[in-house]
């Protein structure tokens, strides 16, 4: 397996690097421009095969992105990551040829913004424990429940929702539906008041007696848990590109910083200097896990193990550093807004302490 980086993904890290920087903006708002933006330049579905409107580029390109978004804007990052390996996924590995026609070139060009609805207040990391239920009604089902913490909640046009159509079944009895913005019965809570990532929304998301006509099934009946499962991997790899992201901003402010006071006569004196090389040489090795977790990923090849270690090292740095930068430069505005964005991607799609479980398993599988 190489694990140098080709010369085309070189020159997309390049021009992706040059986007984040020159062309995202950070608001008070949902970050619609960056996405915008973002969609007109094809980044919304990047490595969506071209014929359905994507860019047709490799899963490792894709990772190169997020991690370039993150590191100027996490918001942004984790709004791009789950539209693409949760909102965009599903369809294309699991659609058929209608529901792409109708949807994936939407997401693929970003006219259209992708979300996942599976977590609730009792199944967050036991998935199958949902209780959003489904019912059969004629041509098509009826669904109440609530989800929580929907990234993208109330501002997403689509949303891949999993419902419990059996519940003698365990997790064989879930199914997974198509639910557009507009539906009837489909309502957005207000957005969640987090500590970081607040250009993002995460809401609540209340299904009432909401009608998904047949053709919106997501597969066949029983198969929504399976579904959900398989889109694990890339998306625990997105998310580590995230921390990648946030971990080289912290670090990088911080060098700057130092360089400043060295250009000043300051002297910063060799512990700070160990700190930062410590970091530096971690960042190094958690950018070799997660980029060979997408190569593994790109090549058909299991990789849960290889996903989690990623999402485990890449976030747990992300943290690290932010606050061990803090240590060495104080509680400035970019260097808090890291730490608070830092701690999300330890939680979200897995925490980390699943994550354990997972290459425990793994493990002891081998």
């Amino acid at each position: 397996m190489k694990l140098v980086l080709s010369a085309h993904h070189l020159e997309k890290q390049k021009e992706f690097r040059h986007f984040a920087e020159e062309e995202m903006n950070g608001n008070d708002q949902f970050p619609r421009k960056n996405l915008l933006k973002a969609g007109k330049r094809g980044y919304m579905g990047l490595p969506i095969p071209v014929e359905f409107g994507g860019q047709g580029e490799d899963f490792l390109t894709y990772i190169l992105l997020i991690e370039e978004i993150s590191r100027v804007c996490a918001s942004t990052g984790v709004i791009m990551a789950v539209h693409t390996s949760v909102g965009s996924f599903p369809l294309l590995y699991y659609g058929n040829h209608e529901q792409k026609e109708k949807y994936l070139n939407g997401l693929a060009s970003g006219k259209l913004l992708g979300a996942f609805a599976l977590t609730e207040a009792g199944a967050g990391s036991d998935a199958a424990a949902l209780m959003t239920r489904a019912a059969a009604v004629e041509g098509g089902y009826r669904i109440n429940g609530c989800k929580l913490f929907i990234t993208s909640g109330g501002e997403a046009d689509i949303y891949t929702v999993f419902a419990r159509d059996d519940k003698e079944a365990g997790s064989r009895g879930i199914t997974a539906f198509l639910v557009e913005k507009k539906s009837a019965g489909l309502i957005a809570g207000k957005p969640e008041k987090k500590m970081g990532l607040k250009l993002s929304s995460t809401t609540e998301l209340r299904m009432e007696n909401l009608f998904v006509p047949l053709s919106n099934r997501l597969g066949a009946e029983g198969e929504g848990f399976k579904i959900a499962m398989s889109l694990l991997d890339g998306g625990r790899i997105g998310i580590a590109a995230q921390g990648l992201g946030l971990a080289r901003a912290s670090i990088d402010y911080t060098t700057n910083c130092y360089r400043e006071k060295e250009k000043r006569g300051i002297k910063t004196g060799q512990q700070s200097a160990f700190i930062l090389a410590n970091l530096a040489t971690r960042l190094e090795a958690a950018k070799l896990l997660t980029y060979r977790a997408a190569l593994l990923k790109e090549e058909g090849k299991r990789c849960s193990k290889e996903a989690s270690m990623a999402k485990i090292c890449a976030t747990d740095l992300a943290m690290d550093a932010a606050i061990k930068c803090i240590d060495l430069c104080g509680f400035d505005n970019n260097l808090s807004q890291y730490f608070c964005d830092a701690k999300a991607t330890q939680i979200y799609e897995g925490s980390n302490q699943i994550q354990r479980i997972v290459v425990a398993r793994e493990m002891l599988k081998e």
